[in-house]
């Protein structure tokens, strides 16, 4: 009964099976549409960021991840074949030479994008609603475009206008710009799959070919070997690399003697083609598959290579809005980082997108620094400068004590597993021993069920008694482990001072010493002037905070002697400085 129809096995398998949209993987052409300059670019996102709607409820699609892994296996595939090509003496086409000398950049290029590419990132970033790329994420589409129209060749400076001319029409998200490095890799390797495609069905073409006109070069063959190609090629059109090849062997055979000049003809006029018109085409499809696969070689190795922070921060509307109105700027970078990850994350908890937050958040703090400078709880006038400016920067609403006001303001809902984490910190050192107590009862509780001393418990006491302790450091372990897994490191707010410490942030750096001996003292001296010279620059100071040893009176003998020694070394190191 085989081949009758499917199994009932089968049959219920693609009753079940989920269906995806495959719609971006119907085409075996190349990633490649008209080539657009700057201008005429920037157009195109105007009019695609109009055209490009999302959906909370996205149309399921096939992962990104499993047509990577798809891509990945036929790039070896292609390698491995080229390989073989040339083991055998046989010649490749320069675009297949490019993929030889540099395949180890694209299995680089894969192997991070697996990496930066997990499935709760890809979750998050927003779906289109229509058009080919319906289910996938819109800066795949962004990205899909932008690789198109010019042709694979990367330029951060025409990324930054593209995505500037789109964002004068639609917003994109912080998880979406950060995305666009890792897409256009995605989209670099699609169409670098579907170029290598062309090139080994070109090969096979051509190897047919070859093959084709050996049999007809052979002495009183000719005639035979054409009839037996006619039947095998009665049906359907004729590729181009192959009429290309079989025209190249047989350009200088004599039509008289060669029949297969004039069969050739006329099946390509079937087609409503030449052999002159393929033969240019066939060169030009070659060439340009040479320039898109240069081009996508070089594009990956300047995406690995530029600074994606400054990319991004150039073209983000947050952080510009931040930037303008705050002293945002001249915070370091993972201090800017973690207050645009706060405004991320209110927006997924609530109904606002993530400029609207940030609109909120500045009238919040202007509002702050507006209420401060009319009150009059003035007394302590360092004590009210000082929560003046904490309440004048965005980061007291987005990672300080404002972040509850914050969340009540713009409506936000916390997850279950944020609300849980807010109690562990709340309960602290009690909630950690309680969670150790909790566990060990637990233990101790199944430890007496399976040993099935419930009925005799006089036996209980001492089993606990010897079990406590084993118990209580698996507990431990496991709350510690919960504890790192659920709690990471928080990163400190920081300037970035660029050009070293103002005078209105005037420091001095004191390094604790005790007055040991001579030797020991000038030792310090000596790191403190290493300190001075790979520190900043700007009004900072170094000092020795100076000690004695421990001893029954106040001061020794040996003390003034010391104290003499390191000022004199001190006061060298300011005339040597300055």
């Amino acid at each position: 009964m085989s081949g009758v129809g499917p199994t009932f096995k089968e049959s219920i398998s693609r009753l079940f099976r989920p269906k995806f949209n495959i719609a971006p993987w119907n085409s075996s052409h190349p990633v490649r549409d008209e080539i657009f300059g700057v201008e005429r670019l920037e157009l195109h996102a105007r009019s695609l960021a109009a055209a490009q709607q999302v959906t909370q409820r996205p149309q399921k699609v096939a992962p990104l991840q499993a047509r990577l892994d798809d891509n990945s296996r036929c790039l070896l595939a292609a390698y491995r074949e080229s390989v073989v090509e040339i083991e055998n003496g046989r010649p490749v086409v320069p675009a297949a030479e490019w993929l030889l000398d540099n395949y180890h950049l694209v299995e680089a290029q894969i192997r991070e994008i697996r990496d930066d590419l997990p499935p709760s990132y890809y979750r998050q970033l927003p779906k289109l609603a229509q058009g080919p790329f319906v289910g996938y994420p819109r800066v795949f589409g962004l990205a899909w475009a932008f690789i198109a129209h010019c042709d694979s060749h990367f330029d951060p400076d025409t990324l930054r206008r593209f995505l500037t001319a789109y964002q004068q029409v639609q917003p994109l998200t912080i998880g979406e710009l950060w995305a666009v490095a890792i897409t256009l890799r995605i989209v670099l390797i699609e169409n670098l799959r579907r170029l290598t495609d062309q090139i080994s069905a070109a090969r096979i073409d051509r190897q047919d070919a070859n093959n084709f006109t050996d049999r007809l070069l052979k002495t009183g063959c000719a005639r035979s070997a054409l009839d037996a190609d006619i039947t095998a090629r009665a049906t359907g059109p004729i590729s181009e690399p192959f009429a290309a090849q079989l025209a190249k062997r047989l350009r200088d055979q004599d039509p008289r003697t060669m029949p297969a000049l004039e069969w050739l003809e006329e099946r390509l006029q079937l087609q409503n083609q030449s052999v002159v018109e393929v033969v240019q085409r066939a060169h030009l499809r070659q060439g340009a598959s040479n320039v898109s696969i240069r081009n996508i070689i070089l594009s990956m190795r300047l995406i690995s290579d530029i600074d994606w922070t400054e990319l991004f921060e150039s073209v983000s509307l947050v952080n510009a809005r931040l930037c303008a109105s705050s002293d945002f700027a001249v915070m370091d970078f993972p201090t800017r980082n973690l207050y645009r990850s706060a405004i991320e994350h209110l927006a997924q908890g609530s109904r606002l997108s993530e400029l609207d937050i940030t609109d909120c958040l500045l009238k919040t703090v202007a509002q702050a620094l507006n209420d401060s400078s009319h009150s009059e709880k003035k007394t302590d006038n360092a004590t009210y400068s000082t929560e003046r400016e904490r309440r004048g920067d965005p980061g007291f609403y987005l990672i300080d004590e404002g972040r509850g006001q914050f969340e009540k303001l713009i409506g936000f809902k916390p997850k279950f597993g944020l609300r849980l984490s807010r109690v562990q910190v709340r309960l602290g050192l009690l909630g950690y021993l309680g969670a150790i107590a909790f566990l060990t009862a637990v233990f101790l509780l199944y430890a007496i069920n399976i040993l099935g001393l419930m009925a005799y418990g006089w036996l209980i006491f001492p089993v606990v008694l010897v079990s406590f302790l084993p118990a209580t450091d698996i507990a431990t372990a496991i709350v510690n482990r919960i504890v790192s897994w659920r709690f990471s490191a928080t990163c400190l707010p920081g300037l970035e001072l660029l050009n070293g410490v103002p005078t209105s942030l005037r420091t001095l750096i004191a390094v604790p010493i005790l007055l040991t001996d001579k030797t020991e003292v000038l030792e310090q001296v000596e790191r403190l002037e290493v300190h001075f010279l790979a520190g900043i620059e700007g009004d900072l100071s170094f000092a020795l905070l100076s000690d004695g040893l421990d001893a029954d009176s106040e001061t020794l003998e040996s003390d003034a002697s010391l104290l003499t020694i390191a000022v004199e070394a001190i006061d060298r190191l300011n005339q040597r400085y300055g």
